[in-house]
């Protein structure tokens, strides 16, 4: 281990960048492991199964209210299946729990489980674990519909011919135009599959297979939805067209296998949508799908009001039953249906109330589901306690309440034919059983959190100790610091990582804990080898008195957890604003004189850029907004560059430059304009305005890096032709008042920028490089502040929902989720570009060494790290687990950020020869 003394900055930088990136595995290894099992035996209803195949209608994207109300006439969208729910079968509202996203729900649906958390670390488009399903359990399954759903459960499966998959071409998926077509494609390749069974006797032969299943992927809602809201025409029509084929498709089943009565359908929906298209929260409209079974094996309507509540009140339905289920518990009532085997790796219960049988069949079928999941926990617990050096067994499961007991307490009730006490023990033993999954999921985060906060703990500190010695310590007043190399704290840490490295490998853990374990015992190795800096340091701070230091330490410490809980309430941010718009009130009095204008600007511009804090996270298209957001950005560009042009701070070059910036921004906003009128037409994306539109952002987003001027070029001219060269993506990304809030963040920054410059001017500070001082914490943390207010200025960056699709529709409309992630991540990032730069010039103008400042930042940020570390979940809705999980990577990944900041930020102003603020005059 080399000595802090030795290392270069560029080692720091190395070390944080590893350090940070192994931290973020962190919360995947702790709070995202994982839950499927393997090994278990798979178990179902000893009796007869009530049917021979099963048909499943999958609607993405469909609410239960827009499907079941009652339209403006008082008629019905889906006249076939609210007579279904009237006279043929059983209904509900599916509750899902799961992200309310496409591929999560269809896995609640046909694998019931919840969507296995690991899958984070993989986008959701593939399985990173491989998990049982009704597919995989079934004689045959045929698939229709998107490439996005289908593969998923053909991969990983025993035999992968066992399913197969007909799906459209990814490009069908169009945003821009009506979408019903990829149902009805659909329902054409479904009646094509039963045609060629006529002539094809080998097909007709599989297809009369007891177990089969047919799942029908029905797109076209969600993609209508998307593009023109659930409240559209285009909705309404697709849930009808969608009903009068699903009708065609049970007449045309039926008449297939001679009306044996031995088929099964269950019509549900993976998740909902929200009233501006997006879905992926846990909001009620995203939450609550539509669940109709009947068919062979399903119970037939049953009048009362059992099960209703407001939201079904005004359905016309309140005279029938309703029997609500969680999405997860489709899947085992699908396998008894057909009597195969459930999910090993099933979380779901049996909604026995949507069974036809007596209390027998109820209490069979509930005894194959406890079975099931007390196989999961005894694997779970075998597997547990095999490893564990001090093994703790769940309590609610042990000894005489063994699941074991549990199980043969239930067979003999079966025997004495108590049915029902059989089915209440069944679920009390499912609901044990799925507890107890619960904690030897979370059996090792006592340790695994320990040890990653002594991690962060410990880098704070140890990059503390850099800034102290390089850039604090190092100063004429300081006293000279004496190195004293210790070999018993050597000692003492090579022997902890080797008990703890033991422990990790006897116990078999993952690779990377050896990691997590190396970086706290390093970091602390160093620190305490080099005491004497903390000694020499806060001996300096001792005699020039305790007071302002001490002040300083908790007013960062309040700010840094101001922040924190603005991740959560966005109007904390305009709080801030609303304070520094006061900040000039405790300047001295001649500097407020001196530069009036300039104080009074930076009030007015935070008052108006504390507005966007307020706004609402979910905006619907505002293109007015937009155009104004463009025009200001156009107006205020103008202004800067007359005022330098009047007081010769550019030559002609640069001045022809930034008008050719300013003409294409005055172009985007005619295509933002002209491609949303087209958009709302119904006429689709006009080729030459995309070609356009990704003309404009590659030459304009990389003129920044392309062009960098001279050296004796105007600080204030440079930081301008960034702010314009990225206002074009800006405004060509905005839905509503995002322009605007760029404009105003620009101009804010820049204010800041000169009113550090002015204060630093008043303080006559000597012109060569100097050490950081206290008054340089404000500088950090108003950094800070800006990043933050960068992220959640116009909307939360922790949930992907508050983004609409509308913001790519100018660039692409055929569903490319990379390519609109990426889209929609650029136009978070903006804003960063311009803070980056400022910064870059602002540690110039204060005769500060570049690194000094972000050091600085890097030594303080893991505060909130931490903070986000304890705050993330793993169960509730994907707006609780997204916002946690996203709120940490943000935090987490903040040095690397750093870092890449400041390089660019060298990269576009670092050549920059400023004049010396504390040369010039008042």
């Amino acid at each position: 281990m080399f000595s802090m003394s030795i290392m270069s900055r560029e080692g720091l930088l190395v070390i944080g960048v590893v350090f940070h990136i192994a931290y973020l595995l962190s919360i995947f290894d702790i709070y995202f492991t994982s839950p499927i099992v393997h090994g278990m035996t798979p178990h179902k209803s000893p009796l007869k199964a009530p049917a021979e195949r099963l048909v499943l209608f999958v609607g993405d994207g469909l609410r239960a209210d827009k499907l079941l109300e009652l339209d403006e006439q008082g008629n019905s969208r889906a006249h076939y299946l609210r007579q279904v729910i009237q006279e043929q079968g059983s209904w509900g509202v599916s509750h899902t729990r799961v992200p309310t996203e496409s591929r999560p729900g269809h896995v609640a649906i046909i694998a019931g489980l919840y969507e296995d958390v690991s899958a984070v670390t993989t986008g959701w488009t593939m399985n990173p674990v491989n998990f049982d399903s009704v597919f995989n359990q079934s004689e045959h399954t045929w698939s229709f519909g998107s490439p996005d759903i289908l593969p998923m459960f053909q991969q990983g499966a025993s035999d992968p011919h066992r399913i197969d998959t007909v799906m459209y071409p990814p490009e069908y998926e169009d945003f821009s135009g009506e979408a019903s077509h990829l149902d009805t494609w659909v329902f054409d390749h479904v009646r094509d599959l039963f045609d060629r069974a006529a002539t094809d006797s080998a097909l007709e032969a599989k297809l009369r297979k007891p177990k089969n299943v047919f799942f029908l992927h029905l797109l076209g809602l969600d993609t209508n939805g998307h593009g023109f809201r659930p409240h559209s025409k285009e909705y309404t029509e697709n849930i009808r067209l969608v009903d009068k084929c699903i009708s065609e498709m049970v007449s045309l089943i039926n008449t297939f296998y001679g009306n044996d009565g031995k088929t099964s359908y269950v019509f549900t929906s993976d998740h909902g949508m929200n009233n501006r298209g997006a879905h992926g929260d846990g909001h009620a409209d995203n939450t609550q799908t539509p669940l109709i079974a009947w068919g062979a094996g399903i119970r037939k309507p049953v009048k009362g009001s059992k099960g209703h509540t407001e939201l079904s009140a005004s359905w016309g339905l309140s005279d029938i039953r309703r029997d609500d289920v969680l999405q997860a518990d489709i899947a085992p009532l699908m396998a008894h249906l057909i009597g195969v085997p459930l999910p090993v790796n099933s979380v779901g219960e049996l909604p026995l109330d949507y069974l036809e049988g007596d209390e027998s069949v109820k209490a069979e079928a509930a005894f194959a589901n406890a079975r099931q999941i007390a196989e999961q926990y005894r694997i779970k617990h075998d597997t547990k306690q095999e490893k564990e050096l001090f093994f703790r067994s769940f309590k609610p499961l042990s000894g005489t309440k063994d699941p074991q007991h549990y199980l043969e307490k239930i067979q003999t009730l079966i025997h004495q034919q108590n049915y029902v006490a059989a089915e209440t023990l069944s679920k009390e033993l499912m609901r044990e059983c799925l507890d107890g999954l619960r904690y030897f999921q979370t059996y090792d985060w006592l340790f695994l959190r320990s040890i990653i906060t002594a991690g962060y703990v410990g880098w704070c500190i140890f990059c503390l100790e850099y800034v102290i010695r390089h850039y604090i310590a190092l100063e004429p007043r300081y006293p000279a610091v004496v190195e004293r190399y210790s070999p018993v704290i050597d000692g003492v840490c090579i022997t902890l990582f080797g008990a703890l490295s033991s422990m990790l490998w006897i116990q078999d853990m993952p690779g990377m804990y050896y990691v997590y374990v190396f970086f706290p015992v390093y970091f602390w190795r160093q620190i305490l080898q080099n005491t004497s800096i903390f000694v020499a340091f806060l001996n300096t701070i001792s005699r020039h008195g305790w007071s302002r230091p001490l002040w300083n330490c908790v007013g960062s410490l309040l700010v840094l957890e101001a922040l924190v809980c603005s991740y959560f309430y966005r109007e904390i941010l305009t709080v801030c604003f609303l304070l520094l718009s006061a900040w000039p009130l405790w300047m001295p009095a001649r500097l407020r004189r001196h530069h009036s204008s300039l104080l009074g600007a930076w009030s007015i511009l935070c008052l108006c850029t504390s507005v966007f804090t307020l706004l609402p996270v979910e905006k619907g298209e505002n293109i007015s907004m937009v155009v104004m957001g463009g025009i200001a950005g156009a107006i205020a560009g103008g202004f800067v560059l007359s005022y330098l042009q009047r007081h010769h701070r550019i030559g002609s070059n640069v001045a022809l430059f930034m008008k050719v910036q300013l003409l294409l921004n005055a172009l985007s906003i005619f295509l933002v304009y002209s491609t949303s009128t087209s958009l709302q037409k119904r006429e689709g994306l006009p080729v030459i305005n995309q070609l356009l539109s990704w003309i404009i952002i590659a030459f304009s987003s990389i003129s920044p890096f392309v062009y960098r001027g001279s050296r004796q070029e105007d600080y204030l001219a440079r930081l301008l032709m960034i702010c314009l060269a990225f206002a074009p993506l800006m405004t060509l990304l905005s839905i509503s008042y995002e322009m605007l809030f760029y404009v105003c963040f620009c101009i804010t920054v820049l204010l800041w920028l000169e009113t550090e410059r002015a204060l630093y001017q008043y303080q006559r500070r000597p012109t060569q490089q100097r050490s950081l001082q206290v008054n340089d914490c404000r500088a950090v943390l108003m950094f800070l502040f800006f990043i933050c207010v960068a992220f959640f200025g116009t909307g939360n960056v922790a949930s992907m929902s508050s983004f609409s699709l509308e913001s790519v529709y100018r660039f692409v409309t055929v569903f490319n989720p990379f390519l609109m992630g990426t889209l929609l991540i650029a136009k978070v990032l903006i804003p960063f570009f311009v803070a980056s730069a400022v910064l870059g010039v602002l540690s110039i103008s204060l005769d500060l060494s570049p690194f000094s400042l972000i050091l600085a930042v890097m030594s303080i940020t893991d505060v909130q790290t931490i903070n986000f570390f304890y705050f993330v979940k793993d169960s509730g809705s994907w707006l609780e687990i997204g916002t946690t999980i996203s709120h940490f990577c943000i935090s987490e990944l903040f040095i690397i950020f750093t870092i890449v900041l400041f390089l660019l930020s060298r990269l576009l102003v670092g050549h920059l020869e400023l004049p010396k603020v504390s040369s010039m005059t008042d």
